[in-house]
């Protein structure tokens, strides 16, 4: 293992392989990992997730991540579900409970049903971005486009680093420290999600 080493965490869900390759297309040195040592000595670690966000919390729980996850200081980047799982809560329960299922609590946010005002859910396909000065987005222009999948979403916060509408306006990501995720997928957005990883292996970067 190098010093330049992305550790994508093995949460057992199902968009590993599709994340991994879209690293290695950058030809990144990514590995897929839950060994405690290994994760905690990569130069930035992704947390991947799909399905709902209690299964996906079990699924932390059972590979005893928890507390890794919470302790790491290297740049760490949610994608999709695991963008929602950095959070304090989320209402995506999946009908296991009618209880908010406890997140990482990363990000003082919370995740909610979004409110698309009509249009067909879940969000997917194709939409717009609007970005900060975050470096995860160094070089994309506003009204970029990237790919989303979702049906709940982190409202507009002091943690917002990029925007999106479909019907309610929410954040597409958020960030606090050293911890960030993005609620679209950017293994499926072409050149600009691409470049979003491109920006995600410049951080933390001990080559």
């Amino acid at each position: 293992m190098s010093q330049n080493t992305t550790v994508i965490l093995d949460t057992g869900c199902a968009n590993l392989s599709s994340v991994r390759f879209a690293f290695e297309r950058l030809q990144a040195d990514v590995i897929v990992s839950a060994d405690h040592d290994v994760i905690k000595s990569a130069a930035r670690v992704v947390l991947p997730g799909v399905g709902t966000a209690g299964a996906a919390m079990d699924a932390l729980v059972s590979r005893d991540l928890i507390n890794i996850i919470k302790s790491l200081t290297q740049p760490v980047m949610g994608v999709c579900l695991g963008m929602q799982m950095m959070t304090e809560k989320s209402n995506e329960h999946g009908g296991r409970s009618d209880n908010d299922i406890e997140c990482l609590g990363l990000i003082p946010t919370q995740i909610n049903d979004l409110d698309s005002q009509g249009l067909p859910l879940p969000h997917m396909g194709w939409n717009q971005i609007t970005v900060s000065d975050h470096p995860l987005f160094a070089g994309i222009e506003d009204g970029s486009y990237v790919y989303f999948v979702h049906s709940f979403k982190a409202p507009i916060s002091e943690y917002t680093i990029a925007t999106s509408q479909y019907g309610e306006q929410f954040s597409a990501a958020i960030g606090k420290d050293n911890f960030f995720g993005v609620q679209f997928h950017p293994e499926k957005s072409a050149a600009i999600g691409s470049k979003i990883l491109q920006n995600f292996l410049n951080m933390g970067n001990q080559a």
